[in-house]
């Protein structure tokens, strides 16, 4: 089998039927892989799944306090650009351009650094990354962790049912899942590791690097703001995280072929282009499926884009030494095209 067919664990359900047909699992069925997988008593290998889980139960608390303790609609509008504007725009940036597609590149370790953490941690890299490569690959596919066609429920439990890397992959196998990942800076299992632990990070540098960033974030709000904007953010993490986790159920259509003339461009999947989060987090789909490793996908003149902004201020600045840019590209083979197409 392929390299890209072998790295994700699969479900015990199944990615295909017999037929090569999609298997579209029962939420009981979801729900049953789900608490097996988070189940470290049952094997400590789940324990990258259990901890991204444990980091949204942790912020609950927070959430209560904002609503029934420090509730005001100035607080609500900050938490609102925190959680959609800056923590989306930071997961198109860090998690989507650099660390999956690595579309620009920087300078230095300090503004990687700085850049990896310029919001609350709530996502571990190598469960976002290694599942988005075979996301690309086999788009709308059986096999993409996260098939909008499978539901809402199948994607939203998609990082923990199908996006950890499989258990038992070859020591060559695993030293090509290791070089999908190591660029992002986290210090990466050796092959006795991993078949210890299940996973290319080691969960205490994990546990650490978690630590250290919610204590920083959470002091900085404090000087800030004082206890009441420290819930409210934090709060907003939380909502950002459970939406993140349905993003591309709403982003290839909800399982149906949404894609339109003129908008939408890629046709060899059904992604599409969405004004929301484009606008508030540069995060138009269909684009980035055309040319993934672009540090750009708001190629339209109304299409904002954040987190271009952002690669683009750290080039000027000399953060980003260098970045890929289809914009060019976008308007030669797809755009103009269809506009002569279109106008006779």
């Amino acid at each position: 089998m392929a390299f890209i067919d072998v790295i994700l664990r699969p479900p015990s359900y199944g990615w295909m039927d017999e037929k090569g047909e999609l298997v579209k699992p029962t939420p009981g069925q979801l729900f049953s892989e789900f608490l097996s997988r988070i189940n470290i008593f049952k094997s400590r290998k789940n324990w990258l799944a259990m901890l991204s889980w444990l980091w949204l139960l942790l912020l609950i608390p927070f959430l209560y306090l904002f609503i029934f303790k420090f509730f005001s609609w100035p607080l609500l509008l900050v938490g609102f650009v925190y959680s959609m504007v800056l923590m989306g725009t930071h997961g198109t940036i860090w998690y989507h351009r650099y660390s999956t597609h690595q579309a620009y590149v920087f300078r230095n370790r300090f503004w990687q650094f700085v850049t990896k953490n310029l919001v609350i941690k709530m996502v571990p890299e190598e469960i976002y990354v290694i599942s988005h490569h075979v996301h690309h690959t086999k788009s709308d596919e059986p096999g993409d962790p996260y098939n909008a066609q499978g539901g809402w429920l199948y994607c939203f439990l998609a990082d923990v049912n199908h996006q950890p890397v499989a258990l038992d992959l070859s020591e060559k196998d695993y030293a090509g899942v290791v070089g999908l990942l190591q660029h992002t800076g986290i210090k990466c299992n050796t092959y006795a590791q991993y078949q210890k632990w299940g996973s290319v990070a080691h969960p205490l540098n994990t546990t650490i690097a978690w630590i250290l960033n919610w204590s920083f974030w959470f002091a900085a709000f404090f000087l800030i703001g004082g206890f009441a904007l420290a819930c409210t953010l934090f709060a907003a993490a939380l909502i950002w995280a459970f939406g993140v986790r349905t993003f591309n159920y709403e982003g290839h259509g909800k399982g149906k072929d949404l894609r339109k003339d003129g908008i939408d461009f890629d046709r060899k999947n059904r992604s599409i282009n969405q004004y929301w989060p484009g606008i508030v987090a540069g995060e138009w789909h269909n684009n980035h499926h055309l040319f993934p490793r672009s540090a750009r996908a708001g190629f339209l003149k109304y299409q904002i884009d954040f987190a271009w902004y952002y690669i683009y201020f750290l080039y000027l600045i000399g953060g980003v030494k260098s970045y890929q840019d289809a914009r060019e590209q976008f308007y030669k083979n797809y755009y103009m095209p269809y506009q002569k197409s279109a106008n006779g």
